[in-house]
């Protein structure tokens, strides 16, 4: 039997979803998984499956809500049992929470985390990637941001240091690919392509943990606006569940063939993208996503300590 679990995320296409009184069965190719129905508060459909009514009424039954999303994470509905009350404590949580306890572990590990790849990344391209002085000051940022006292100070190290890391992985990569920094839509070159496919996954990913445990994504800590909890917490995560992938397709896998640039756009070449996917699948680990959303959660709602997993 399949361990208990709070909120259950369910993605991808063709799986069957069904239930007994007492057992939640997902049904997906040649596996099947079960969770004591009891068990789970939470069923979060990610992309396209069926869903048996067996199922829906023995969730609602048992006092569980169901949430819908498109295969990128985004919500679009859910379902939930007649007198249902969400846990009203979480929000109101968010909203008395000082910013700065949070925003704190979040830039310094997503700063500790990208200094790990460049490490790893300088070893393995055999180069020197760093101009005079840039690893001495990535190293005194990260000790200013574990000191650091104002909102504005945290955020404004976490945006320069992140775009010297973007700039610093562009000199090991191919010239011929285009890259030579992070750019916003739409992208001129099959590496931001690359990296806009792999966080658009995390940030789905996320989101979904996000609302399963009643958490709202757009109040976040570190960063502002729509979204923003959301990339409080893939911010540490992006360095290892996506960049190293990007980099090896970028290096190791991607020919002239795998993708077309014009003036206005560059696309990926649909089989490349599927085996970019495929890859990204593998290291986007939604258990540490799912730890780290309840660690969260958890110091919002009884005061406990806030720390980020480190890997």
């Amino acid at each position: 039997m399949t361990a208990t679990k709070p909120w259950l995320p369910v993605f991808g296409y063709g799986g069957h979803i069904k239930a007994t009184a007492q057992e939640l069965v997902i049904v997906h190719g040649n596996e099947t998984r079960r969770y004591p129905l009891l068990g789970v508060r939470h069923l979060l459909i990610v992309g396209g499956h069926t869903l048996h009514t067996s199922a829906v009424t023995n969730l609602l039954k048992a006092g569980a809500v169901i949430t819908f999303f498109d295969i990128d994470g985004t919500p679009v509905g859910h379902l939930s049992p007649y007198g249902y009350r969400p846990d009203e404590a979480v929000r109101p949580a968010q909203q008395r929470a000082a910013p700065h306890r949070f925003a704190q572990p979040l830039a310094t590990a997503g700063l500790q985390s990208r200094l790990l790849l460049l490490e790893e990344f300088y070893d393995r391209a055999g180069q020197d990637v760093f101009y005079a002085g840039e690893l001495d000051f990535l190293y005194e940022a990260r000790e200013e941001l574990a000191a650091s006292v104002t909102m504005e100070e945290l955020r404004r190290l976490s945006r320069l240091t992140a775009d010297m890391y973007y700039e610093i992985l562009s000199r090991a990569l191919p010239p011929e690919l285009g890259f030579r920094r992070r750019a916003s839509r739409p992208f001129l070159d099959p590496v931001n392509a690359m990296f806009s496919l792999g966080y658009a996954m995390l940030y789905g990913n996320c989101c979904v943990s996000l609302i399963g445990a009643h958490l709202d994504p757009d109040l976040g800590m570190l960063h502002e606006g729509a979204g923003s909890l959301v990339h409080d917490l893939i911010e540490p995560l992006k360095a290892t569940m996506v960049d190293r992938a990007v980099l090896r397709f970028a290096r190791d896998e991607i020919t002239g063939r795998d993708y077309e640039c014009s003036e206005k756009r560059c696309y990926l070449d649909g089989n490349f993208s599927a085996r970019l996917v495929t890859s990204l699948r593998e290291s986007i680990d939604q258990s540490r996503i799912d730890t780290q959303v309840r660690i969260l959660r958890d110091a919002l709602l009884t005061k406990a300590e806030f720390h980020v997993l480190y890997w």
